[in-house]
């Protein structure tokens, strides 16, 4: 007698288990219909399926066939081919774009997917293989390779709002040598931890980050320029490296998670919830955190530099660009017109280029040759259009509705994508000045 082998799934087990026990009469077909969710009469054809037939009745008489909706055979192997000829490297989703828009072949993009695995056009993602990344050994020096990085999280949960925290990690020691909440990453918020950490612990040789827009220039045409960031290094003769890959400053990216633990648990133990206070809580966390987590340097020589005198601190860490000032002695800078105040001494410098210097509060600077030049502002923004000559009983309707489009355009502003965090804060404090009502002597 010849055995069969089946091929079953769990529900036609399910349903074989219990027809056999109706016809043994342990159950009702009333009682089997309520167990597998079917008509008394379903259970029927069921019972007689198995007396013709035995088990292998139940088994669907699709399995192993190919479905009627399946795509011909044709079109798969000439969409296969056009990939493996023209898109070999491409991915299912514009490769599928590419079929449909260059070849008229309508194929959906998990289809293509499905076929590009099956003739190995595509590994996914899950199957491949991670780039191998080796350890790499310590710096010897305290001071010698700071990892600087911003980690965007809920630090205060749900008590504050999600703000960024700057992390100062020594490679060297693993130890937290700077800590700043900020709103978010931007220029003038790393100038003031890096001027902190300078303050605190000297000038240290190199600093280590990620290839953001604030430590490097992206743009290919900006390949040799520095940022304003790099700018401010560099006159203090500190090198910024950056980083290939996360894995690379693993130091504070690791920093980053354990931050995310006890920092935020510290935080809720003392119920602090702004970034006020929780800079001013930092020190005593950094200091703690660096006994637990610190270990001591290969090398006891400490590579940190000491500030010079030459060092203005006050001017490098503030935004540098340079003009070149018109014939009248002017220049634009971020829709602002400067004017230099003539003399005998500026009258010679039409032409010439001077520098702008610009801190976080946008008070402006201009200086050339190391001399201040005096200067007063036109603003574009703002003015007021006359466009008809108002009679004195409608001035006070005209004057308001000029107020409302001034609202609009603030508001407008504010909403722009083009404003950095720092300028819609000083626009809000500008506003939040206007508003006020000066009180009665």
């Amino acid at each position: 007698m010849s055995t069969r082998l089946l091929t079953m799934s769990r529900t036609e087990l399910d349903r074989l288990d219990v027809v056999q026990r109706v016809l043994e009469r342990r159950l009702t077909q009333r009682q089997a219909a309520t167990l597998l969710g079917l008509g008394e009469r379903q259970v029927q054809r069921l019972c007689r399926t198995v007396r013709a037939h035995g088990a292998a009745g139940l088994v669907s008489k699709k399995r192993g066939r190919p479905s009627n909706r399946q795509c011909p055979q044709a079109l798969r192997q000439r969409a296969v081919a056009l990939v493996r000829e023209r898109y070999a490297d491409f991915g299912p989703t514009l490769a599928q774009e590419k079929l449909e828009e260059l070849h008229e072949l309508c194929v959906s993009v998990e289809t293509l997917r499905k076929w590009m695995i099956q003739d190995e056009l595509w590994v996914p993602r899950a199957l491949r293989q991670r780039p191998p990344h080796q350890p790499r050994r310590r710096r010897e020096c305290l001071g010698e390779l700071v990892q600087i990085d911003g980690c965007e999280h809920a630090w205060f949960e749900d008590r504050g709002p999600i703000c960024t925290l700057l992390v100062f990690v020594d490679d060297a020691t693993s130890r937290l040598q700077e800590l700043r909440f900020v709103e978010s990453e931007s220029t003038f918020s790393y100038f003031g931890a890096t001027r902190a950490y300078l303050e605190r612990h000297g000038k240290p040789v190199a600093f280590y980050s990620d290839r953001a827009s604030i430590f490097r220039v992206n743009h290919p045409s900006g390949a040799h320029e520095d940022t304003q960031f790099g700018r401010a290094l560099g006159e203090l003769n500190i090198d910024i490296i950056c980083a290939n890959s996360p894995q690379a400053k693993g130091r504070v990216e690791r920093a980053h998670l354990t931050l995310q633990d006890r920092l935020v648990k510290e935080l809720r133990l003392r119920g602090i919830s702004t970034m006020e206070d929780a800079n001013r809580f930092l020190p005593e966390f950094m200091e703690r955190h660096n006994r637990r987590f610190g270990r001591e340097p290969h090398s006891p020589q400490d590579l940190h530099r000491e500030l010079r005198d030459e060092d203005d601190l006050d001017r490098i860490f503030t935004l540098h660009d340079r003009r070149k000032l018109s014939r009248n002695l002017t220049l634009n800078y971020k829709k602002v017109i400067y004017m230099v105040k003539p003399g005998a001494d500026n009258n010679k410098l039409r032409g010439h280029h001077c520098n702008i210097f610009e801190w976080e509060d946008g008070f402006v600077e201009l200086w050339y040759e190391g001399r201040r030049l005096p200067h007063s502002i036109f603003t574009k923004e703002g003015h007021v259009q006359q466009a008809e000559i108002v009679d004195n009983k409608r001035l006070g309707v005209v004057l308001e509705k000029i107020r409302e489009q001034q609202e609009i355009r603030d508001q407008e502003r504010l909403a722009s994508p083009k404003k950095t965090l720092r300028e819609k804060r000083m626009l809000r404090e500008a506003i939040a000045r206007a508003a006020e009502v000066p009180a009665e002597p």
